[in-house]
C-alpha cells in the first residue's frame, strides 16, 4: 500500500530565532516571546501581508513561518524586513535585555500537513537562522537584527530590486551548519554591506549598482547606506520614517 502523496507549494519560508534566548528566565521569556509576536505581527500587517497568508509556527524561542505564493516574496524582503528592523529600534530602548534576530530565508517547496510543515526548503531556511556567522555578526556589529538569505533566494529574487531592497548591501559567505554546506547572503538591515563575514565570498557575483565601490575591510557601528549618484558623509539611517526615526 502506498502512502498518500502530499503536494508541496511553493512559498517563501521565514526562521525567526532570537538571540541568546538561554538568557531569559521564565518570566523574561514570556515577555520576550510577546514583544518578538508583536514586532513580526505589527510587520506583516504594515507591509500587507493577510494573516490568511501566513503559516505560523511556534518555536519557543523564535517563529517559523511560511507564506503564501499569492505575496510577491519582494514584499517580504523589502518592506516587511525593513518594519521589522523599524519595530525593533523602536522598541529595544526601553527595554533592558534588547531583542536581537536571526533571520533565515528561503524560497521553494513545502509541504503542508496536519501538524506543520517540511521539505528541504524548511530545513535550509532554519539553517541558516542558526548559522555561526549569523551569530557573530549579530555581537559583532552590534546590530539588533541580521538576515541571512538563501543563494537560489538572492538570485531569483533579491538581485531584481524593488522597495527597500538593496541587493549591494549583501554579503556572500559559504555556511556549514549540520550536513548542510551552501552559500548565503547576509545583511544587516539599515547598513551597508557587511565586511568580515567568516566564509566571505569576496569575488562572487553580486548585483552592484554603477558607481559603487566596495570598501575592503570597512567596520561600520551605525545606520548608514550608500546609494548611486548620492555621497553620503554622515550616519544616515535609510527606511521608512516615522516619529522614532
Amino acid at each position: 500500500m502506498h502512502d498518500e502523496a502530499v503536494d508541496a507549494v511553493y512559498e517563501l519560508v521565514i526562521s525567526v530565532d532570537v538571540r541568546r534566548s538561554s538568557d531569559y528566565d521564565d518570566r523574561g521569556k514570556t515577555r520576550m516571546r510577546e514583544q518578538l509576536y508583536g514586532i513580526l505581527g505589527q510587520a506583516f500587517a504594515a507591509a500587507g501581508v493577510p494573516d490568511s497568508s501566513v503559516h505560523r509556527e511556534d518555536r519557543g524561542d523564535g517563529v517559523l513561518a511560511a507564506i503564501a505564493g499569492s505575496v510577491p516574496p519582494a514584499r517580504l524582503l523589502g518592506v516587511w524586513l525593513t518594519e521589522v528592523h523599524e519595530n525593533l529600534r523602536r522598541e529595544n530602548p526601553a527595554l533592558l535585555a534588547p531583542l536581537g534576530l536571526r533571520i533565515g530565508l528561503h524560497i521553494g517547496p513545502v509541504t503542508h500537513d496536519a501538524v506543520g510543515i517540511s521539505g528541504a526548503a524548511v530545513d535550509l531556511a532554519c539553517r541558516l537562522a542558526d548559522a555561526q556567522q549569523a551569530r557573530e555578526l549579530l555581537d559583532q556589529e552590534q546590530a539588533d537584527l541580521v538576515v541571512v538569505a538563501s543563494d537560489r533566494l538572492y538570485h531569483e529574487v533579491i538581485t531584481q530590486g524593488g522597495r527597500f531592497i538593496e541587493p549591494e548591501h549583501y554579503a556572500p559567505a559559504q555556511v556549514r551548519v549540520k550536513e548542510t554546506e551552501t552559500a548565503a547572503w547576509f545583511l544587516l538591515p539599515g547598513r551597508p554591506r557587511p565586511s568580515g563575514v567568516p566564509g566571505a565570498q569576496p569575488g562572487a557575483r553580486a548585483a552592484a549598482q554603477p558607481g559603487l565601490t566596495a570598501q575592503p575591510g570597512m567596520t561600520v557601528h551605525g545606520d548608514m547606506s550608500v546609494h548611486h549618484d548620492n555621497t553620503y558623509r554622515g550616519p544616515v539611517h535609510i527606511g521608512r520614517k516615522g516619529q522614532d526615526a
